[in-house]
């Protein structure tokens, strides 16, 4: 058993070979003689302790490299609803009642410290406070404070935990969103939910267990790259997967014109043989995760159009997300698909909406992305609440970093713009696992510096894990001579939020 152990925990290539195949070809390398008794390790869980649980269900086609959680898992599904471009957290979500004393005057030097500006506003002479634009006010027994652009939000305010001291080091999108979703501002490393597929595996043997839809604002958005739910180098099976309005929600899985279902069976069986040859001769573990791929396609030309058909919906249901959950590729449908996604047991379901990069016209922009993003927001969690799912499900809303306090351009009374302002931001969390109705952390009167309990990047990515039941510095990787994880060699557990 211990023998068995160091080999399971071992993430080299040999170990990725034997545990990234699916049940059917992994029991057919049972010559290698760990074979059946790892996969019986995974399924039943061995060793486990009355604080873990096993990891890997018995019809899980993507199985985790854990036999067993590190810690008692609070959440068994994440739904992360990434607004991309920084929404700005002074008009939505940070109330400063004091700066509208102070319309126009300059941004302190004291307040200031010599931080790095972007590009966009190093030249300008002046920077000149900007106060929100729109009222605030309190609402619910947290009594939480929150602008006139988001009165859906309002309504669930008491089942939120918001946390208001967020930071980052990076200052510029693709950076900051690359920092978020992977642990690094640099490309190539993995994405968040590559990693917790590499960790926990699939509870749906017939869809991904990490799944990407994207949505657009109407205001000049910020560009998306599809490596940020890349696998970097984990392997391509824990990719995730675009899902995508139209015909085809999920590109090539279905069959050419003229093939019948029949013979995509038989061709993918002489593929895996094939394939199979191609392994043993070269021991390359991408092989195996090709051939679970394949059998994840076929399977998925039964699961994903079931998945993605809303026409059973009833108008109660459109009713409480918006009639723009009806028109596909929306971000109102994709927080109704985030839910069907989530009773089917996905694990990691990541939603990006673009066009929260106001740097002119705010009040016009931020009104009509409030628009867009509001009431399916609330609706998704009032949605899983009366399922039963919030219980088990945590609800993620946030963008790469804020907005500054001073205005971008000229100021006036009815308009301004922001900066990207990385030293404080506001983020919310909701669902299983979360304290609801509380506020953690806390800015400066300019909402410019964090004065109390700061949340880095890797704080929170270490507490989403945790709330996975892993340790954020247990689930490592080797690759190129050394060991990597998402928070890299940082990260801290923000138990305070933890109910």
């Amino acid at each position: 058993m211990e023998k068995l152990k160091k080999i399971l925990s071992y993430t080299g290539p040999e170990t990725e070979a034997a545990l990234q195949v699916n049940r059917r070809h992994f029991l057919s390398k049972l010559s290698l003689g760990i074979g059946s008794v790892a996969l019986s390790s995974l399924v039943s869980g061995c060793s486990t302790k009355p604080n873990q649980i096993p990891v890997t269900s018995a019809n899980s086609a993507i199985p985790g490299i854990l036999d067993h959680t590190h810690l008692l898992p609070r959440v068994k599904r994440v739904i992360y609803l990434f607004q991309s471009g920084g929404p700005s957290q002074i008009d939505l979500f940070d109330y400063k009642p004091k700066l509208y004393e102070q319309f126009g005057k300059e941004l302190p030097g004291a307040v200031r410290m010599g931080q790095r500006l972007t590009g966009m506003t190093a030249y300008q002479k002046s920077l000149p406070l900007a106060p929100s634009y729109f009222p605030f006010k309190q609402y619910g027994e947290s009594g939480a404070w929150l602008s006139s652009l988001m009165p859906h939000t309002a309504k669930i305010a008491d089942d939120i935990c918001w946390i208001k001291s967020m930071y980052t080091e990076a200052i510029n999108h693709d950076p900051a969103i690359t920092f978020f979703q992977t642990g690094s501002q640099q490309p190539g490393r993995p994405s968040m939910g590559s990693w917790i597929s590499y960790g926990l595996g699939s509870d749906n043997e017939n869809l991904p267990t990490f799944c990407v839809l994207l949505s657009r604002g109407l205001i000049r958005p910020q560009p998306i790259y599809s490596r940020l739910w890349g696998n970097g180098f984990l392997a391509s099976l824990h990719q995730g997967v675009q899902f995508r309005a139209g015909k085809d929600p999920v590109l090539f899985i279905n069959n050419p014109e003229g093939l019948e279902q029949n013979d995509r069976r038989r061709a993918l069986d002489h593929l895996a043989q094939l394939n199979e040859i191609r392994a043993n001769d070269f021991g390359d573990p991408e092989v195996y995760s090709r051939i679970a791929q394949y059998e994840m396609a076929y399977r998925m030309q039964m699961s994903v159009p079931e998945a993605m058909d809303l026409s059973n919906e009833p108008d109660s249901v459109f009713k409480l997300y918006g009639e723009d959950a009806r028109r596909p590729g929306t971000y109102a449908a994709n927080c109704l698909l985030a839910r069907r996604l989530a009773e089917r047991d996905v694990k990691f379901i990541q939603l990006y909406h673009m066009g929260w990069d106001q740097h002119t016209d705010l009040p016009h922009d931020l009104r009509l992305q409030a628009r867009d993003t509001d009431q399916a927001s609330a609706a998704l969690v009032r949605d899983l609440k009366q399922r039963g799912l919030l219980e088990d499900t945590l609800v993620v809303w946030g963008g790469e970093f804020g907005r500054t306090v001073y205005s971008q351009g000229k100021l006036t009374k009815d308009n301004y713009g922001r900066d990207h302002h990385p030293r404080c931001f506001t983020i919310w969390m909701a669902g299983a696992g979360i304290k609801a109705g509380m506020s953690y952390g806390q800015t400066d009167d300019f909402s410019y510096n964090i004065v109390k309990d700061g949340v880095h990047v890797h704080d929170f990515q270490a507490t989403l894990l945790h709330l996975l039941g892993i340790d954020h510095e247990r689930l490592t990787f080797r690759h190129q001579g050394r060991r990597y994880r998402l928070t890299d060699v940082h990260g801290k557990v923000v138990h305070d939020i933890l109910a």
